[in-house]
């Protein structure tokens, strides 16, 4: 089943299966199901065209989601770095952005950078 242009797991309950789409999380779910009069509990297998009809409508009108929503996120750091503001910079420099120390894990923002070598010992080959 596609909503907004996603593939929406049917085995999933309605609550957990919209959170697939980028920029719903269980909350929103939670409310978008609300607001479209559909039971939580229901699998989205169960869905009759007039409740996925329902749903995409309350989406569309209330949330930026998917591609729209990536892409002014881009925008906003694009913004950041052109005017040079210091959580620019980190984006630009991959560093961690919100105030994490760097001297110890900071590795995923940096791409699990690993300079130091185990012990220094080479391993001896077996022959």
């Amino acid at each position: 089943m596609r909503i907004v242009g996603v593939n929406i797991p049917d085995t999933k309950r309605a609550e957990i299966a919209l959170t697939y789409i980028y920029g719903i999380g269980r909350s929103a779910a939670v409310k978008i199901l609300q607001q479209a009069n559909v039971d939580l509990y229901k699998r989205a297998s169960q869905f009759t065209p007039d409740e996925v009809s329902r749903i995409k409508g309350v989406i569309e009108k209330s949330l930026k989601i998917e591609g729209e929503l990536r892409r002014e996120r881009s925008q906003n750091i694009r913004r950041l770095i052109d005017i040079k503001a210091y959580r620019g910079l980190r984006h630009m420099r991959r560093l961690p952005v919100r105030g994490q120390r760097t001297r110890t894990n900071s590795r995923t923002v940096r791409g699990n950078v690993r300079k130091t070598v185990g012990s220094g010992k080479r391993k001896v080959e077996l022959k």
